[in-house]
């Protein structure tokens, strides 16, 4: 219980601080990229990931990372399978991106539930993406996986 409690106040000391980690999001850069159980081409194949597909860093070691993805599930995957570039996923049925980060603002695009969009940059509550046919918005982060 004593290791229990002081683990809980080191954890409330860094959020506090604002030392602890920021979450850390990639993209998977290959158009399929599997992943493993263990960090290792050896190891059990889990199930392929998508090109865009974006995943949570939980741990880096050597040549691998282990990710997360929108469901929960955990992996390994080569670090030459992700990239800098920071993609989400639309989790809601349907997203309306918007011209400008209002709800009055009049809709850019809609985006379908799985649907990967890049990351330009964030906004008060609002995240601009880029559809692959170029087109840009705004959409609530609310609706996005992967921030």
């Amino acid at each position: 219980m004593i290791g229990k409690r002081c683990s809980a106040a080191v954890l409330a000391g860094l959020l506090v601080s604002g030392n602890a980690a920021a979450v850390e999001f990639r993209s998977v850069t290959e158009p399929a990229a599997i992943l493993y159980d263990a960090p290792s081409t050896k190891g059990q194949k889990l199930f392929v990931l998508s090109q865009g597909y974006a995943v949570e860093v939980v741990v880096r070691i050597e040549g691998w990372t282990k990710i997360r993805d929108d469901t929960g599930e955990f992996g390994w995957i080569e670090n030459n399978r992700l990239s800098e570039r920071r993609t989400v996923m639309v989790k809601v049925a349907s997203a309306e991106a918007r011209q400008a980060a209002s709800e009055n603002s009049l809709v850019a695009f809609t985006a379908e539930k799985s649907v990967f969009l890049e990351l330009v940059n964030m906004a008060a509550g609002w995240a601009k993406v880029r559809h692959r046919d170029g087109a840009t918005g705004f959409i609530k982060v609310s609706q996005l996986w992967g921030l």
